[in-house]
């Protein structure tokens, strides 16, 4: 344990890429709404440089709509939480959405979870 918190320590220090699961519960009706937002989420991400050129996959789950993508660095993921345009993007997806921990999908309570990829 100690190991791996080293060697994530390490990796911060280096800028090495971290990859992130988001998930996004759609309030009432908002369903595709959230959909639009979230297809504009990782070119906003790229175009400001927070996000390295790794392979980017959105899932839906039952209800919820998963987002799977990878900071350039830890120091990039903090920049971001920093940027203006960033904060009103996500103040606009915190609008019409609730950000869930990935343990409250239904899916998660599965060992094998089934999602639909839509990009």
């Amino acid at each position: 344990m100690v190991q791996a918190a080293k060697a994530a320590n390490e990796g911060e220090a280096m800028g090495q890429p971290v990859t992130v699961i988001c998930s996004y519960r759609p309030h009432e009706g908002q369903s595709e709404a959230l959909l639009e937002l979230v297809a504009g989420h990782v070119p906003l991400l790229r175009r400001r440089s927070y996000l390295s050129d790794a392979t980017t996959c959105v899932l839906q789950g039952k209800s919820e709509v998963v987002e799977i993508f990878e900071w350039v660095s830890e120091a990039r993921a903090r920049a971001a939480h920093t940027d203006p345009v960033i904060q009103a993007y996500w103040a606009r997806m915190a609008e019409i959405s609730t950000f869930v921990p990935l343990n409250t999908l239904p899916e998660a309570s599965e060992p094998f979870a089934h999602f639909r990829r839509i990009s």
